[in-house]
């Protein structure tokens, strides 16, 4: 193990850590780089919903989404299937906030109600909402941690994929962490932390470093695509603040892989 991840900057020695509603983990018995089903029971044991419940109050649901599930409703009826959909069969008043890619797994939070939605929704936009995710990437990055300044764009002839694009892209960050790297495969287990909130970000930001993401069919080799089942991209880390009690509030969620 190498570099660390720094501590927030805020006073987290009183966060609320996220805890599972109880029941059995999806990842328990997880073997490494073991791909999602989609298909994972919620934590209350309600088959076939590809997410577990995380945290639930009156105004925010956090919740860890399977890889191979849309996050919200695409266009068409075939991509109609989402987590909000499921979400919303047990939750009427569930409103999204943000959104993951469909390979990616993790973290979400969900507002409850209008009034939660907006103020989730504007701790977003202001970037007052602090975001880690675990990826496992070819190679090994050097240096091992660093800052990516690259801007992006969609790239309009090869839809859905994104570029840098230095002439006309909009500004991105990404904050990055090599945590451990295994030799003999060629694999480096990677900290990320968004900065910005650019479409593919991570996945073009580590593309652009020349280790891409394993298992990512858009912006890996390959080779790299080999390595792994799925995409190997997981949101582990939420903290924000509350938007009804105004405290600060942190959930984790290991990666399974």
């Amino acid at each position: 193990m190498t570099d660390r991840l720094p501590p927030l900057p805020h006073d987290i020695e009183h966060a609320t850590q996220g805890e599972a509603v109880p029941g059995e983990s999806p990842f328990a018995n997880s073997a490494p780089l073991a791909g999602d089903t989609g298909d994972w029971p919620t934590s209350a044991g309600v088959p076939g919903t590809g997410y577990r419940l995380i945290h639930v109050d009156a105004s925010i649901i956090v919740a860890d989404k399977a890889s191979g599930l849309l996050s919200m409703p695409g266009r068409g009826p075939e991509k109609h299937d989402s987590f909000s959909v499921r979400l919303q069969r047990e939750f009427s008043d569930a409103l999204m906030v943000h959104r993951l890619d469909m390979n990616t797994s993790g973290l979400l939070v969900v507002g409850r109600g209008a009034e939660m939605h907006s103020r989730l929704s504007r701790f977003f936009r202001e970037r007052r909402v602090d975001k880690e995710y675990v990826a496992l990437v070819d190679g090994c990055p050097e240096p091992g941690s660093g800052e990516i300044c690259l801007p992006l764009a969609a790239d309009r002839d090869n839809r859905p994929r994104h570029r840098v694009d230095l002439a006309h892209g909009k500004p991105s960050t990404t904050r990055y962490w090599r945590v451990d790297y295994d030799s003999v495969a060629d694999i480096s287990r990677m900290a990320l932390r968004p900065l910005t909130g650019r479409s593919h970000q991570l996945r073009v930001h580590m593309q652009s470093l020349g280790h891409p993401i394993l298992g990512d069919a858009l912006y890996a080799s390959p080779a790299a695509q080999a390595k792994a089942p799925r995409l190997c991209l997981h949101a582990t880390r939420l903290a924000f603040i509350h938007p009804e009690h105004g405290g600060w509030v942190e959930f984790h969620c290991p990666a399974p892989f």
